[in-house]
């Protein structure tokens, strides 16, 4: 007879890690941020509250985890293909094209129902919780504002954009904009939108020769 094998409890705690990540991003998706409740998470994840406060001091703890888990598994996913393939801005000598595409993934990403409630639970509580909107910018925005720079960077490296250009702020103008629409809901947020947000960002508002 093989020897018998203890549990293995690293696993067990992945899967209960992941199961808890699971549950708060669809419970906020279904109920709201606001009714989604540390008990609900339990319940639904098959797991004690006192494990999930074993590992998080709030509920919005959790579900930024959750986002830098999702982050991680696309990571994961994405490695077997071209490396940093879906973690970068393409470069194919056209700017202007390179910033539609991402920038109409943006739109993409901030339309879609499995992200859009939990995103926004995150921004609107990292607002009132300061430590908690340092880490949302820090582990969520700011590797996404990186890629930018990069590719903007590049491009005034080939000439394709001015060489004193602020790469921060040129990121600024073509970020903010989808982000405002998208807290505020007053318009649609659409490829179309974000096509015209490139094309205003790189053209200006004065005509040919204008100052």
């Amino acid at each position: 007879m093989s020897p018998h094998k203890a549990p293995d409890s690293t696993r067990r705690s992945d899967r209960s890690r992941r199961a808890i990540h699971d549950a708060a991003l669809e419970l906020v998706g279904e109920v709201g941020y606001a009714r989604t409740t540390i008990e609900g998470i339990a319940a639904r994840a098959g797991v004690g509250k006192q494990t999930i406060y074993r590992w998080w001091p709030s509920k919005a703890a959790v579900l930024m985890d959750a986002f830098l888990d999702t982050a991680a598994r696309q990571a994961e996913e994405s490695a077997g293909a071209e490396e940093g393939a879906a973690y970068a801005i393409p470069d194919t000598g056209d700017l202007a094209a390179d910033l539609k595409l991402v920038l109409r993934a943006t739109v993409d990403e901030l339309n879609d129902p499995a992200t859009e409630a939990p995103m926004r639970a995150l921004a609107a509580e990292g607002i009132v919780d300061a430590a908690l909107g340092a880490q949302f910018v820090e582990n969520l925005l700011e590797p996404q504002m990186r890629l930018y720079v990069t590719r903007l960077q590049a491009a005034r490296s080939a000439g394709q954009a001015r060489a004193d250009i602020d790469t921060r702020i040129a990121l600024e103008l073509l970020i903010a904009p989808l982000t405002h629409r998208w807290l505020l809901r007053t318009l649609p947020l659409t490829h179309a939108y974000a096509d015209a947000v490139v094309d205003h960002a790189l053209h200006g508002l004065l005509p040919p020769g204008g100052e």
